[in-house]
């Protein structure tokens, strides 16, 4: 196994202007302007929902320390991974070298799998604050607190073996990005990536599912018995959940199925599009969290818009039944 020094000094990674490039400079130029709008779009409504953390005492409750935590991931994906890539694109080639990539990619796949996991985290929180399925344990600051630090520890068990010779990072796309090594044959980093797709994408993925459809169950029971206002909160929590799952996917299952089917099919040929578009995407999802998980939350509404809007709230408030049933137990729901 490599050490950290001989690993940063592996001379595997070409870069300059006189490399081999696949993309006419148009093509760089573009994927460097949708790079720099994905950013600031990223930038401003994740750094708005740490602001109106701090600036308002209500908004520091244990049910938002995970959609907190998932800010704070997705704003260090984007200005470790995604501001990088607007530079790079820019220039038509990767600048920082050897060290650099590695530096990258391994940051950004820490604040990634930290954001899945995280994601998940919020799917177990308000399963077991809606349905309750420990019976009366209330969730505190402890619980969550703990949530969030497995997500980090997790995340840094799996992205640190690649520094010391299990997988490694290496460009990919492009040329103008970094992040593990899907593409070698080598057995180290063949069984790291089957391994690291396994358990930090698989598994965040059946605890979404799972305890969305287990949540979703809960909630038709109660509506058969419930009346009106249990079928709204079903309705509301349905199409929640949709959207989660949906951005879920739509971020993250194209860049696991490109990498996995380049592990299992070393030969395949692919066209330069279906090597880009998946890891674009996965950096996308820095922009659809905070939009679902956060702007569809009332609280972080109320504060977040007036602040967007330089204090106009184009949008009066009123009671959301969706916040309601993903933080309140079944047992307050009642019927009309």
């Amino acid at each position: 196994m490599a050490s950290f020094p001989e690993f940063l000094n592996d001379s595997s990674i070409h870069d300059g202007p006189g490399a081999k490039v696949p993309l006419p400079r148009a093509g760089f130029i573009t994927l460097s302007l949708l790079m720099a709008v994905f950013s600031i779009t990223a930038v401003v409504l994740n750094a708005t929902v740490i602001v109106v953390t701090l600036r308002h005492k209500q908004l520091r409750q244990p049910l938002n320390f995970a959609l907190v935590n998932l800010a704070v991931a997705d704003l260090g994906i984007t200005l470790t991974g995604s501001v990088p890539s607007v530079v790079t694109n820019a220039v038509g080639y990767y600048i920082t070298g050897r060290v650099g990539c590695v530096l990258e990619g391994f940051c950004v796949a820490l604040f990634g799998i930290t954001a899945l996991c995280t994601v998940a985290l919020i799917a177990v929180e308000r399963l077991f604050v809606v349905c309750k399925p420990l019976g009366t344990i209330t969730f505190q600051s402890k619980h969550a607190a703990g949530g969030l630090a497995i997500s980090w520890l997790w995340s840094l068990i799996w992205n640190t073996p690649p520094l010391f010779g299990w997988g490694s990072y290496q460009l990919e796309g492009m040329g103008t990005s970094c992040g593990p090594d899907w593409q070698s044959r080598d057995l180290k980093n063949v069984s790291y990536i089957i391994c690291y797709f396994s358990l930090c994408f698989a598994v965040p993925f059946v605890i979404i599912v799972v305890s969305y459809s287990w949540l979703l169950y809960t909630l038709r029971q109660v509506a058969k018995v419930g009346g009106c206002a249990a079928a709204r909160a079903e309705s509301k929590v349905a199409w929640m959940v949709v959207m989660m799952v949906l951005a879920f996917l739509v971020s993250w299952l194209p860049y696991a199925t490109l990498a996995l089917t380049v592990v299992y099919n070393p030969d395949v040929q692919l066209a330069v599009l279906v090597k880009v578009v998946p890891i674009y995407m996965a950096k996308s999802s820095t922009v659809y969290n905070p939009l679902i998980y956060i702007y569809m939350n009332k609280q972080f509404q109320r504060y977040a818009i007036p602040l967007l809007m330089c204090g106009r709230d184009p949008w009066p408030s009123e009671e959301d039944v969706s916040d309601v049933t993903l933080v309140t137990p079944l047992n307050k729901i009642s019927p009309e």
